[in-house]
């Protein structure tokens, strides 16, 4: 099994580089383990506090379960992946089923800033992209999926997003073995990426 880590700033382009992964694998047998999946469940906080929780910094995740699942998929094992509900910031009763395959991609802000799941990776990918760029995406995502306003997403992305983003997740570009500049834009990286992905498996 291979185990590819794809973290980078909310809104870099993370998803599109996945997808384009995916699409560009001549097998299917690929799987993804969201970190949004593993968002540590805020039911018992009442609804108007929930707005204030700040999803982008690590204590807001999960980690054992997410490290638990990885370990059981290398093991052979079927895992049932939780699934995030963003408004109303709450786990759902809904799982996914994922089963072992050749290849599994951890994709989130922050999985790079966990040591023990880092080490668990064998290509370690950073999404690079420019901070303006980020912002316009996290806007459009946020108003359109996730039923925010452009001030509430503006007003978040300057008291939370970006300090998070210099405290946490820019610091682990560090670790990364390949880093994508221009997020999934970037067909050449994607490409490389790619191709040695399928080098890996055959």
């Amino acid at each position: 099994m291979l185990v590819i880590g794809i973290a980078g700033g909310t809104g870099s382009g993370k998803t599109t580089v996945v997808t384009k992964i995916i699409n560009k694998l001549s097998c299917n047998n690929v799987v993804v383990l969201p970190q949004d999946s593993y968002y540590k469940d805020s039911s018992h906080i009442p609804p108007e506090e929930r707005s204030k929780i700040n999803f982008d910094e690590p204590d807001a995740i999960e980690w054992d379960l997410l490290v638990a699942h990885l370990e059981q998929l290398k093991n052979g094992v079927s895992v049932e992946v939780p699934t995030y509900s963003y408004k109303t910031c709450t786990r759902q009763k809904e799982t996914i089923k994922v089963d072992p395959c050749d290849v599994v991609i951890v994709e989130g802000i922050l999985v790079l800033n966990d040591e023990t799941l880092r080490g668990m990776m064998d290509v370690k990918v950073f999404v690079d992209a420019d901070a303006d760029d980020r912002l316009i995406r996290v806007i459009h995502r946020d108003c359109i999926e996730r039923g925010r306003t452009p001030k509430i997403v503006i007003d978040r992305y300057q008291e939370v997003l970006k300090p998070m983003h210099n405290m946490y997740i820019e610091p682990t570009k560090k670790y990364a073995d390949i880093i994508i500049p221009q997020g999934g834009n970037n067909e050449v990286a994607v490409g490389l990426l790619t191709d040695y992905i399928s080098s890996q498996i055959k």
